[in-house]
């Protein structure tokens, strides 16, 4: 009787599990297949939550259209995001073949003039004897490194070219999802609530440190990074050294990077300003990337990530690099968001585990007192009753 009542139990079991493994393997096979889409998504779930603000305003002007809402949110985007780095970059490519160009002619005359310019300037200062420095081939160097870096400028631009397509692609596809996120955003995050097997606490939990990170990456890095490019490159214009726009660029994509930033371009340009004779620029120069640009990255780049996406320092920094490298260019967004998720998700965990957790780290309990020693009037009392019985 016993055993065919557990029979369906046990039916009811087996089916559950051979369900499982088929939803997992499903799942595992579905991601497997659209791997190359992710990032796709993941960009159109940072914009629309960026962008949420601004698309409920265009609800309620449309007086309910989410469609053309959708659809004028994703235009925005194209001529805030698109247009500039397009213009930005048609800037870059020609000013980088002109400062080649240039500095290859420049080299040239340079060696050419010998001890008579400001190579034998430099030669015979104190500071180049005392260092050795008169004891390199600064000629030969000179031409490997021009050689180097006009094979390094060749590649890029061949990369670039071959890229352009690979970045089209996801550039549609990051705005095809975003158009479907805004306009069915009040069906899917319900229906993922419902699916996810969490406390809807915990699930909001999640959203709200996914959103406040978004924000966060975008201020803290992308517009300060934004920030210290412009000024790198206006006062490069300003002290008159060339490819102001195109080291302004780089200078922005180091400034992506916490710690690392536009200092790695200014420093040596005040270093060639000293070197070449101008030593009130070169230490100008120093002073304002110093006090101005890099007070920048190291005050306000901190307090408005860290604080407001709730990470450490170090893991803004570790994320940021991992992230791009895994992911890409793309990565110093999709990294913070991923480690803002892990973090979350750790939390979650520390309040369910909470009783475990507590009782593994609890201090041991205090062993049982040892009975204190007799006073020598206490024993001989004692030992009297004993001789007395």
């Amino acid at each position: 009787m016993t055993e065919k009542s557990n029979e369906p139990m046990n039916q009811q079991r087996v089916s559950r599990n051979f369900f499982l493994f088929i939803l997992i393997a499903t799942t595992a096979l579905f991601f497997y297949m659209v791997r190359e889409f992710l990032i796709p998504v993941l960009l159109a779930a940072v914009f629309c939550t960026l962008l949420a603000p601004l698309f409920d305003v265009l609800v309620k002007k449309t007086k309910g259209r989410r469609a053309l809402s959708a659809l004028i949110c994703c235009v925005l985007v194209i001529i805030g995001l698109v247009v500039p780095i397009y213009w930005v970059a048609n800037l870059v490519a020609h000013e980088a073949l002109d400062f080649y160009n240039s500095s290859e002619a420049q080299l040239r005359r340079f060696f050419e003039q010998g001890d008579a310019g400001p190579l034998g300037a430099m030669k015979r200062s104190v500071w180049f004897r005392t260092l050795h420095l008169d004891q390199f081939d600064w000629s030969a160097s000179a031409q490997d490194a021009a050689k180097s870096a006009g094979t390094f400028l060749a590649d890029v631009i061949k990369a670039t070219s071959s890229g352009t397509i690979h970045v089209v692609i996801l550039l549609f596809l990051t705005l095809f999802t975003l158009f479907y996120f805004f306009r069915d955003s009040e069906k899917i995050i319900p229906r993922l609530k419902y699916l996810i097997p969490l406390p809807e606490g915990h699930l909001d939990a999640i959203i709200t440190r996914f959103s406040s990170v978004t924000r966060a990456t975008m201020k803290g890095t992308l517009v300060i990074a934004l920030v210290q490019g412009s000024l790198a490159a206006i006062t490069l214009w300003a002290f008159g050294l060339d490819g102001a726009i195109l080291w302004g660029v780089v200078a922005t994509l180091m400034s992506v990077l916490p710690v690392v930033g536009a200092w790695l371009v200014l420093y040596p340009a005040a270093v060639y300003l000293l070197l070449t004779g101008q030593v009130w620029q070169g230490i100008l120069m120093i002073v304002l990337t110093t006090v101005v640009i890099g007070g920048i990255d190291n005050f306000i780049r901190p307090r408005l990530v860290g604080h407001e996406a709730g990470m450490h320092d170090l893991m803004v920094f570790f994320s940021t690099l991992g992230g791009i490298a895994v992911f890409g260019a793309m990565g110093f967004i999709v990294g913070p968001v991923i480690a803002a998720l892990f973090l979350a998700v750790l939390e979650i965990y520390a309040v369910e585990f909470k009783d475990v957790l507590d009782g593994l780290n609890a201090p041991p309990a205090a062993s049982p007192a040892h009975p204190a020693p007799r006073k020598p009037a206490q024993a001989s009392a004692a030992g009297a009753k004993r001789a007395e019985g």
